[in-house]
C-alpha cells in the first residue's frame, strides 16, 4: 500500500473512472450472460460524484487512478430492523497493484462514511462464481446472506 492516497472522487476523474466501469462490465460478462451488449453502463457516476447520498472514493498510485469504490444509501425492505443501509459498488483494483489491499482500505473507508450517516448495515453484491471478490469481501468481514435465483424462460 505505499505511495497509495484514499480521496474522495472527483468530476475531472470521470474518463478514468468510466474505464474502470467498462473493466467491471467486461469482468462481470463471464458470469452473466444476460448483460446486453456493448455500448452500455451501470452506474451514473457524475451524478454519484455530486450526491450527497453517495460517497465515491478512488485510490491513487503515483499520480494514477489505481482504484474505486462507492457507497450509496438505499431504502431497505419495510419489514427490516432498519430503514436504510449502505450499498457498495463500482468496486475496481486495476490488475497490476491487486493483492496489495487497497479494494479492503476502500471497503474500510466506505464504511466509516455508512456509520456517519447513521447507517447500520452494508450490503453488495456479487457472482456467487466469482470466488476471488467474495473472499476478498469475505476478509472484510462480510457474510453470505440471501442468493438470488432465476430461471430464464425460453422466448
Amino acid at each position: 500500500m505505499e505511495n497509495v492516497i484514499l480521496r474522495d472522487a472527483r468530476l475531472e476523474d470521470l474518463k478514468t473512472l468510466k474505464e474502470f466501469e467498462q473493466e467491471i462490465i467486461r469482468a462481470e460478462r463471464p458470469f452473466d450472460p444476460t448483460i446486453r451488449p456493448d455500448p452500455i453502463s451501470y452506474y451514473n457516476l457524475e451524478a454519484y460524484i455530486k450526491s450527497q447520498d453517495v460517497k465515491v472514493v478512488v485510490a491513487e498510485k503515483d499520480g494514477q487512478l489505481v482504484a474505486s469504490g462507492y457507497a450509496l444509501i438505499k431504502k431497505a425492505r419495510h419489514y427490516l430492523d432498519h430503514d436504510t443501509y449502505a450499498f457498495l459498488g463500482f468496486m475496481y483494483t486495476v490488475p497490476e497493484v491487486r493483492g496489495q489491499g487497497i479494494n479492503a482500505k476502500i471497503v474500510a473507508v466506505l464504511t466509516q462514511w455508512a456509520k456517519k450517516q447513521g447507517l447500520e448495515e452494508v450490503r453488495l453484491t456479487v457472482y456467487q462464481d466469482n470466488t476471488p471478490a467474495i473472499k476478498a469481501y469475505e476478509k472484510s468481514g462480510f457474510k453470505s446472506h440471501i442468493n438470488e435465483m432465476r430461471l430464464r424462460l425460453e422466448k
